[in-house]
């Protein structure tokens, strides 16, 4: 894992971040976190209870909405995180940033970090906000069986929409988005799982 942390960081590093505008967006930030199960790499995602404000029952990354309190995006992505899935930010290792992401649904501008999960792992879910955790082998989504890409229409804009399938379990949306994104910069410079 240390060898993948390093890989993932120096590419990450190498890269100029795509920033988008968010003049009357909601700012959000999401932390794509990634640790060791059974000596393979996983991307950790959530459940969403049916009781949350927005995208409910959906799959999504650790993360939320930017409070007046929080001094950056950062800060914001590590508190929801421990709010949600009860990791403290010492036990995360900020590995870079991806491409800004806008929801044009629900009008949210997210911002994306990659983090290491140090272990051991333990979660504390909040029974308000996550119905389970879910973690899945970055082998599994780098499999092109398990993607897949549609078009849809928003307005008179047509838009691709991606999704994962793992078990019965579908990653889509903006999750799906900032997922594709990850695997194809990791890839592109020959990271494989």
């Amino acid at each position: 894992m240390e060898e993948l942390k390093a890989r993932i960081k120096n590419i990450l590093s190498a890269r100029k971040k795509k920033t988008l505008p968010s003049k009357g967006m909601k700012k959000a930030a999401v932390l794509l976190l990634i640790l060791e199960k059974d000596g393979a790499p996983c991307i950790l995602f959530t459940k969403r209870t049916e009781t949350v404000a927005h995208h409910k029952g959906e799959i999504s990354f650790p993360g939320g909405v930017q409070d007046k309190r929080d001094k950056s995006l950062l800060e914001t992505a590590l508190r929801e995180t421990r709010e949600e899935i009860g990791i403290p930010a010492e036990k995360i290792e900020i590995l870079g940033e991806l491409d800004d992401n806008v929801t044009k649904v629900t009008n949210f501008h997210l911002t994306s970090y990659v983090g290491m999960l140090l272990p051991p792992v333990t979660y504390k879910t909040s029974n308000i906000e996550i119905e389970r955790m879910i973690e899945v082998p970055l082998a599994v989504l780098q499999d092109p069986s398990n993607f897949r890409e549609e078009i849809w229409e928003y307005g008179s804009e047509h838009h691709p929409i991606y999704f994962y399938t793992y078990g019965k379990d579908v990653i889509w949306g903006a999750t799906a988005r900032i997922l594709k994104h990850f695997l194809d910069i990791t890839a592109g410079s020959g990271l494989y799982f």
